[in-house]
């Protein structure tokens, strides 16, 4: 590793990127620091995209930062944190078939395939 990547000075004589160098994505929530997983799998189970946030950030700003780079697909399943008007819209847009239960207190009802989310 070069002398610019880590800095002299720890105990095993290297030190991290200072302080706001990079994003840690460990947020403060109720049940203390955390983080979230996002996570897009094709039809086989293989693993497409992973991205890691704030552990408060909410699904549905996860959702739309990995909606640009969703493939090409289907249906799409998800749990209800991903349940946004927005969202749905936005696959629907693409013919993007939805599996997605609604939140609780959604004011229009959404359909989905207990079956096929199960």
């Amino acid at each position: 590793m070069s002398d610019s990547t880590h800095l002299k000075g720890a105990s095993d004589g290297w030190q991290s990127a200072q302080k706001g160098d990079s994003p840690r994505l460990i947020g403060r929530t109720k049940g203390g620091l955390n983080s979230k997983l996002h996570a897009v799998f094709d039809g086989a189970g293989r693993p497409v995209i992973f991205l890691l946030t704030e552990g408060q950030m909410s699904d549905h700003k996860g959702a739309a930062l990995i909606y640009p780079v969703l493939p090409d697909a289907e249906t799409l399943i998800a749990n209800k944190g991903y349940d946004s008007d927005t969202f749905r819209e936005a696959l629907a847009g693409r013919g993007i078939a939805l599996c997605i239960p609604q939140q609780a207190k959604r004011r229009l009802p959404a359909m989905y395939c207990k079956t096929l989310y199960r």
